[in-house]
């Protein structure tokens, strides 16, 4: 039998997600509540620029072989006169070194209400970002930044200025000449 709390727990998260209510971005929930700008400056960067750093840790892989030190002693009928001996061997191999992104972003005094609130429609738009426009940096918001960055190459939820530049949210540079 079903416990009647867990049918009523149940009942309510589907009504929440039928009507777009909080749950209805489940992939929010998995976001940090703070990700990071950096306010240094990678070496070399022009002054007054703002940088976020994204950190993919190392991929290590754990590998257990089995060697063998002596083969078994088998007579010419087939009777295993001494079984084989074998040690165990446990290996770690670093698949994927650890890696630092860094990238510009827009600084915090340009994070104004009403530039996220244009952040959050410019990805609604683009079928990334679910829910209601606040002109908050919450965590939706920074599930839909991920989601639309990754395909770019950059797996963070820090909106990079090149992410906001192809949003339309910032102007292109040109070059004067």
């Amino acid at each position: 039998m079903i416990h009647p709390r867990i049918v009523l727990s149940a009942l309510a998260l589907a009504g929440l997600v039928a009507c777009g209510g909080p749950a209805a971005d489940l992939a929010a929930l998995g976001e940090p509540e703070v990700t990071r700008q950096i306010q240094e400056a990678p070496p070399g960067a022009p002054p007054g620029t703002c940088w976020g750093k994204h950190v993919s840790p190392a991929v290590i892989e754990t590998v257990t072989e089995q060697i063998l030190l002596q083969p078994a002693e088998v007579h010419a009928d087939g009777t295993v006169t001494r079984p084989a001996v074998y040690k165990t061997e446990t290996v770690q191999k670093i698949v994927r070194e650890r890696r630092e992104t860094w990238f510009e972003t827009p600084c915090a005094q340009d994070l104004t209400p009403e530039f996220l609130a244009s952040l959050q429609r410019a990805l609604a738009v683009r079928g990334h970002f679910k829910g209601a426009v606040t002109g908050q940096m919450d965590a939706r918001t920074r599930a839909a930044v991920r989601r639309y960055q990754k395909p770019q190459g950059l797996d963070s939820g820090i909106l990079s200025l090149a992410a906001a530049r192809k949003l339309g949210l910032v102007a292109v540079e040109r070059n004067e000449g």
